[in-house]
């Protein structure tokens, strides 16, 4: 492993009159062949005496990394190579996951997902932007609270594991620009007004104990190529290899939030956009994230919902992927038209509930017209970025070599209900890829590889970006994108072909 921190065990001979050289030389001459120049801080100064007599001259060095030297941030006596850990994670609007590394072997020895305590100051991004904007105090509030989420999740690791943050060696953060804002304690309007642009979208190496981590070392923070790309993506494409790929690959990550990248090793364009909270249960009237409780997954047998939930407990709402599976069931059923409205004739659970048509899908739990019409905006808003992309490199869709869904949410879609409403584009389904929580995974990748720090130089160099709102054809693209699948229904045969097998197809 060549990662952003090492553990190294040294026997160094004792002075002596011909040998009189200082400690803090004894000991970077033991690691100048190998680490170049090293950097020992005045913490590490201070204990050498008699940390080095009493050790009896066997030291174990603990080197982090800082972006342009090695320095030694830890000195312990005897050999403790073998304790050498470090930690990576992934900053979420709503959930910080962090997972604990033995940076010796790659091993991931404890993972742990906690609510990201800025919640109390506004479930979306932008109601916490207003409340910290031009106001320090707020700030700080906020940056507090994102300390403690993690420190939440360092407890939770050491009852698990025994190991101490104190033991961390090095950490890597993966976030989107706001979050990677509130981290360090920079206002972040800056974000969402124009000019765009940010405080900072290169961080790198930050030390820890100044971000408030109990522990000696650096924290490298994924860097951004602009206010709506974050560096969640960019530890996406480190995750993905999408770009040192030869064939030309989708990336696209959807929540409140869609992201956006479409290339290979020759050439990179990203964009993003809102896509709207409804793919994540926010503004559907009985949506939830997933919990215990919720709705994941929906089939429709006759006039009966066959219906999964979280933990086998009684519905309590119905969350993402359960959303996709209801809209799909319903279009293909016949119960929602092309156009995405309700056809209340098609069934007795389709009824007028608080003055708009409904489905009841589980007991006291209904889809509404208004959340379907949300639903439907936000996978056109996904669909379109894109088809835009597709339409601006002039790339048919069958050349893509894969097509990467990211993120939580597409981990649990059903790839068949995506395809059927037009979420997903029509294409062999082995070539739809769910890689899972790249913003993590590339996290662990650059806290075992140093050499990602270029990789990812070259990726924010090559990187041309797209800000769809500023799209005019956008929203023209996006009203045939809200039908389902599509206006063009041409686009979609396997839906049309399942749709002629259940009779509905007109």
């Amino acid at each position: 492993m060549d990662g952003l921190s090492k553990k190294v065990y040294m026997e160094l001979a004792l002075p002596t009159k011909e040998d009189a050289v200082s400690s803090q030389e004894r000991i970077l001459r033991a690691l100048r062949s190998e680490f170049g120049q090293v950097r020992i801080p005045c913490r590490i100064l201070r204990i050498l005496y008699p940390l080095c007599e009493q050790a009896e001259w066997k030291l174990t060095a603990t080197l982090a990394f800082n972006g342009q030297e090695w320095e030694i941030t830890k000195l312990e006596a005897g050999d403790a190579s073998g304790r050498h850990y470090g930690v990576c994670a992934d900053l979420g609007s709503t959930t910080v996951i962090v997972q604990l590394v033995n940076c010796n072997t790659g091993e991931i020895l404890s993972q742990e997902s906690v609510y990201n305590e800025q919640i109390a100051f506004g479930t979306d991004i932008l109601s916490r932007i207003f409340y910290a904007k031009d106001n320090a105090e707020h700030l700080e509030e906020i940056r507090l609270a994102t300390i403690r989420s993690f420190q939440k999740a360092f407890r939770a690791i050491q009852e698990k594991t025994g190991v101490a943050p104190e033991d961390y060696a090095a950490m890597t953060i993966a976030g989107n620009m706001t979050m990677m804002h509130f981290l360090i304690g920079m206002d972040a309007f800056c974000i969402f007004s124009a000019p765009y642009a940010v405080r900072a979208d290169r961080p790198d190496f930050l030390r820890a104990e100044e971000l408030g981590f109990p522990f000696a070392g650096y924290v490298y923070c994924y860097p951004a190529k602009a206010n709506y790309v974050g560096g969640d993506i960019i530890s996406g494409m480190i995750a993905t290899g999408l770009p040192d790929k030869e064939e030309i690959g989708v990336f696209l990550d959807v929540g409140t939030n869609g992201e956006l990248v479409v290339g290979n090793r020759d050439f990179l364009i990203c964009g993003a956009g809102a896509a709207g909270p409804a793919l994540e249960g926010g503004s559907v009237k009985t949506g939830m994230t997933a919990v215990a409780g919720a709705v994941q997954y929906v089939k429709l047998d006759g006039q009966e919902f066959i219906l999964d939930v979280i933990g086998g407990d009684e519905p309590r709402g119905i969350c993402g992927s359960g959303i996709v599976d209801l809209t799909a069931e319903l279009f293909l059923h016949g119960w929602v038209d092309i156009r995405g409205r309700l056809v209340p004739e098609a069934s007795d659970k389709i009824r007028t509930v608080e003055g708009e048509y409904a489905v009841e899908y589980a007991p006291g739990l209904y889809f509404y017209q208004s959340d379907l019409d949300e639903f439907l905006r936000t996978k056109a808003a996904a669909g379109t970025m894109v088809e835009y992309m597709m339409n601006l490199i002039g790339v048919p869709m069958d050349a893509i070599g894969e097509f990467m869904i990211a993120g939580a949410f597409g981990t649990h879609i059903n790839k068949e209900s995506a395809v059927m409403i037009g979420m997903y584009p029509d294409m062999e389904r082995e070539r739809l890829i769910l890689p899972g929580n790249t913003s993590l995974k590339g996290a662990y990748e650059m806290l075992l590889h140093r050499e990602n720090l270029k990789r990812v130089d070259r990726i924010i160099e090559q990187m041309e970006y797209v800000q769809f709102g500023e799209v005019e054809q956008f929203i023209h693209l996006m009203d045939g994108a809200r039908a389902l699948p599509h206006t063009d229904i041409e686009r979609y045969p396997s839906v049309k072909k399942r749709l002629k097998e259940l009779g509905t197809w007109k």
